[in-house]
């Protein structure tokens, strides 16, 4: 469980297209095995420290003639942003991919202070 000390609650949320393969014959929607592509993500006000992300498909555009793989995560989370991941494997073709994004935790508050 991750535990909120701060009075103050922040949340942040976007929408991340991370790639359009098809228009290009790009390496997802062409290749096959292990495929990965990483998008950072800036979050417009850090954080007072990492919060909780959560990610999920919210447009994803694929070819009927293989299976359908995929794997969505947040990595490097930190207050100031994180790293949207997305792979697949096998034959899966892929078009393109957007994702949604939540992110919840500690906001600075104007009230906090540091001895030192």
């Amino acid at each position: 469980m991750k535990r909120l000390t701060s009075q103050m609650m922040g949340i942040l949320q976007g929408n991340e297209t991370l790639f359009e393969d098809f228009e290009d014959g790009g390496e997802m929607w062409t290749g096959s095995g292990q495929r990965e592509r990483r998008k950072a993500v800036v979050f417009p006000e850090a954080f007072s420290e990492a919060p909780a992300v959560q990610c999920a498909l919210s447009l994803w555009d694929v070819d009927n003639g293989a299976n359908m793989r995929a794997d969505i995560e947040a990595e490097n989370v930190a207050a100031e942003g994180f790293d949207l991941v997305f792979r697949t494997w096998g034959d899966t073709r892929i078009a393109r991919v957007r994702i949604g994004w939540i992110a919840i935790g500690p906001a600075p508050n104007e009230d906090d202070w540091e001895l030192y």
